[in-house]
């Protein structure tokens, strides 16, 4: 289920604050956050080491990097603070 921020009825990204292999940080602005289609959110590092083929492990989707939604549209739009943790094969703590 995706809670995505509407817009007239458009459909925005939630921007996620976390991965949801090993709960690092990802603020909104982060280059290293990687989303599929469900926006199902990973961090670089997770995707490249502890994630099969780098692929989303719950829909199997190609993993690709997260917009950056503009500063001045953060204030009126903001990212989510709804953190999802999943306990993948591969996944732990952050280190």
């Amino acid at each position: 289920m995706l809670a995505a921020a509407t817009r007239k009825g458009s459909a925005m990204l939630e921007l996620r604050p976390n991965c949801e292999c090993c709960n690092k940080d990802l603020p909104a602005d982060a280059a290293d956050a990687l989303i599929c289609s469900f926006e199902c959110t990973f961090c670089r590092e997770c995707a490249r080491t502890r994630l099969p083929g780098g692929r989303c492990p719950n829909c199997g989707g190609e993993l690709v990097r997260r917009p950056v939604r503009p500063a001045e549209k953060l204030a009126r739009y903001p990212a989510s603070t709804a953190r999802v943790l999943k306990a993948h094969a591969g996944c732990g703590p952050a280190n």
